[in-house]
Order: structure tokens, then C-alpha cells, then sequence
């Protein structure tokens, strides 16, 4: 079974920081995530406001880093619990659990809050070792591979089926 959800969108609140009986962190906000479409009648955007749940050092790192507006990018997945509420009722929440949080934007973009450098050895969070660039090197260092024709025709093809 595939349960996988990537979102990127505003955080509506700072990040509420709790702790567990055994002392695991815990971090709760919401985003606000546009829809592709805008509204006929008005002609503006509708958000979807989604709360998301983030443990241990994905938490504490949410309650540190992320404030209102700041623009986050979420990797997770959903979940749904019940509870009772105080009046007996049985109720049920359906949240995004996040296995990993990002920042959406930069500081350089006007919205406040701090983007820690990456330590060495350690991932960026982008797909990228820390520290090591796509970039060439100045002065060039890298050439074309040759064209490939990828509809040339085989030389090994005795004709025979290989199965």
C-alpha cells in the first residue's frame, strides 16, 4: 500500500511545541494550501487548511524554524485517529503525519526566520550531498558527451526471442 503525501504551503500559526509523558517531542500547526483553481465568482484562490503532526527532531526543528507565513514543503503521510470528546462523543482526525519539513522559501525572500548552514558529510534536504553545488567549475571543466542515436539498431539481434 502507497500512503505518501507531499504539500507545500503557509504555516496559518507558529508551531504549538509539546512533549509527551516520556518526554518525545511534538510539534502541531496547519498550512494553508492553495487549490489549482481560482473562484468564479470572485476570482480568487481557496486554501485548504490541513493540520500536520511532526515528531521528535522533525518537531522540535518545526517549532524552532517555521513561524506564521513562513512557506513550508512537507513530505509525510496521512493518518486518521478517534477519540472521545468530553461530552462522550466519538470524533475522528485525519491529519498529515511528517516524516520530513522544508523550507519553502529563503530568508532572501522576505520572510523572516533562519535557514541553518548545512553541516558537512550531512544532506541539504534537497536531494544534494551539503555543500556540493550543480554548478561547473569556473573556467569551464566540463564537456558534451557525444550525441547518441537511441533508435540505432542492435548488433547483437540474432533474431531469435529471449524468452
Amino acid at each position: 500500500m502507497l500512503n505518501k503525501i507531499f504539500l507545500q504551503g503557509r504555516l496559518v500559526a507558529d508551531p504549538e511545541l509539546r512533549h509527551t509523558q516520556n518526554g518525545v517531542a511534538v510539534a502541531s500547526f496547519r498550512l494553508a494550501v492553495d487549490r489549482d483553481f481560482k473562484d468564479r465568482e470572485t476570482g480568487e484562490r481557496k486554501a485548504d487548511f490541513i493540520n500536520v503532526v511532526a515528531w521528535r527532531q522533525t518537531g522540535e526543528f518545526v517549532s524552532r524554524f517555521l513561524t506564521k507565513g513562513r512557506l513550508a514543503v512537507v513530505e509525510g503521510k496521512l493518518q486518521t485517529r478517534d477519540y472521545t470528546d468530553r461530552d462522550g462523543n466519538r470524533r475522528y482526525a485525519t491529519e498529515v503525519v511528517a516524516d520530513n519539513v522544508y523550507f519553502g522559501d529563503s530568508r532572501r525572500d522576505g520572510e523572516g526566520g533562519y535557514t541553518p548552514a548545512p553541516q558537512a558529510g550531512r544532506s541539504s534536504g534537497y536531494g544534494a550531498p551539503a555543500g556540493n553545488n550543480s554548478y561547473p567549475p569556473s573556467g569551464g571543466g566540463y564537456t558534451a558527451a557525444p550525441a547518441v542515436d537511441q533508435f540505432a539498431d542492435l548488433t547483437d539481434d540474432d533474431g531469435e526471442l529471449p524468452f
